[in-house]
């Protein structure tokens, strides 16, 4: 077992961003699978199969339900096996997602079938996700120790919408000089590099568990950060489900850039200022986040071009990037080391919510062609969060010797 020590040398700092590294990579691999489904799903769905907007809103939604709904289930197996084997898993489920997408493509010419084995696929995928992402919280959180956890929440994050980001406009560029079957057999092939990465990371010896944290209890003790997490995450949504649809009906270029615009601003965001949550106070730099978001998706709301739809999804980018961090960090301080596993897929179940009912939800809105209410509705719920970081922020001042839990 290799954890790194608390004591800073120039060898350890070496090793830990080797590691966090990897932890990024891995889930890079796995965001990009979530990419390449945002970046040719909608289209597929709505102009090949025929369906409703409704319809795009379910398939995009119902992975996030399956997420939801098997966090408790990987917050235990993390806890109690181990990261290592919950990674494995959900590995081993999105490679199978990508052999029923390439099935989806070969029953076109039976649209209600291809879209039964879509739906399928779209769950086992929420399935996957959710076992690797809460592995690999539990994993890094004990690799690099308890002093740099916000370092693995927010590298995670740089792999999750780096391969968002890169994910979407490959897939639409590989569907257009090729055919959808393409970018959907990268599906298959994406976690199995993943696995090989997952190979170079360190065994870690599991902690004993004074008591296993049920996960309803778990949500008791996170639900506020989980709540500015759930309103912050519906803005991603919208982006996300229908920002490509959006920019078909307005006739704009550019619909994968917009996307690409977001996961860049995010990405920027954590590179150059990942220290900010611990330096500030996560209260503070979420509560500076979200109005930055709110004014992107503001901008998209309104836009009149191409290029302000693709600026507002840039700031919602920036704005939103420290949003999980900032609020993560009080999540998981909330609980013992041995149930930060649980914690976290507590407070990761709050964004399914949020993303999960963001689809359907906005397909409603959107249903007479108003896709730009669906940023306003995003607008809103990010300033509403902005109160709850207020509230907290508040809190702190009242309370300057607060100390969480574990300190």
């Amino acid at each position: 077992m290799y954890t790194i020590a608390e004591t800073e040398t120039k060898a350890i700092k070496a090793t830990r961003t080797k590691y966090l590294l990897t932890i990024a990579g891995i889930i890079f691999n796995i965001f990009l699978i979530m990419g390449i489904s945002l970046g040719v799903l909608p289209f597929f769905v709505h102009d090949t199969l025929g369906y409703s907007n409704i319809i795009v809103g379910l398939v995009i939604g119902i992975q996030y339900a399956a997420t939801l709904f098997t966090r408790q289930s990987a917050g235990k197996l993390a806890d109690t096996k181990g990261g290592k084997k919950s990674i494995t898993l959900g590995l081993i489920l999105s490679t199978v997602t990508g052999v029923l997408c390439v099935a989806s493509v070969l029953l076109t010419s039976l649209p209600l079938l291809s879209l039964i084995v879509l739906i399928i696929a779209r769950i086992i995928l929420g399935i996957a996700e959710s076992y690797i992402v809460i592995g690999i919280f539990a994993w890094g959180f004990k690799i690099v120790g308890k002093k740099h956890i916000g370092k693995v929440i927010v590298w995670n994050g740089m792999g999750m919408y780096g391969g968002l980001s890169i994910g979407a406009p490959l897939s639409i560029y590989l569907q257009g000089h090729f055919s959808i079957i393409t970018p959907f057999t990268l599906i298959i092939l994406f976690p199995i590099l993943a696995y090989l990465s997952m190979l170079a990371l360190p065994q870690v010896k599991m902690e004993p568990q004074e008591h296993q944290l049920s996960f309803f209890k778990a949500i008791g003790l996170v639900w506020k950060s989980g709540s500015g997490l759930a309103l912050a995450s519906i803005g991603f949504g919208g982006i996300a489900s229908f920002i490509t649809l959006y920019f078909a009906q307005q006739s704009w270029d550019g619909a994968s850039f917009a996307i690409s615009a977001f996961g860049i601003g995010y990405i920027g965001t954590r590179i150059f200022f990942s220290g900010y949550p611990d330096k500030f106070g996560g209260a503070k730099v979420a509560l500076i986040s979200l109005i930055i978001e709110a004014i992107g998706l503001l901008l998209i709301w309104s836009a009149t071009s191409a290029a302000m739809g693709i600026t507002g999804s840039l700031l919602t980018g920036l704005g939103m990037s420290l949003v999980f961090p900032s609020f993560g960090l009080i999540a998981v301080n909330h609980v013992d080391p041995s149930n930060r596993g649980m914690a976290i897929a507590a407070y990761n179940a709050f964004f399914d919510i949020g993303v999960g009912l963001t689809a359907p939800v906005a397909g409603l809105v959107a249903r007479n062609g108003g896709y730009n209410n669906i940023y306003i509705m995003g607008a809103v719920a990010a300033a509403i969060s902005a109160i709850l970081a207020y509230a907290e922020l508040k809190k702190q001042k009242k309370q300057p010797e607060f100390v969480t839990k574990n300190g």
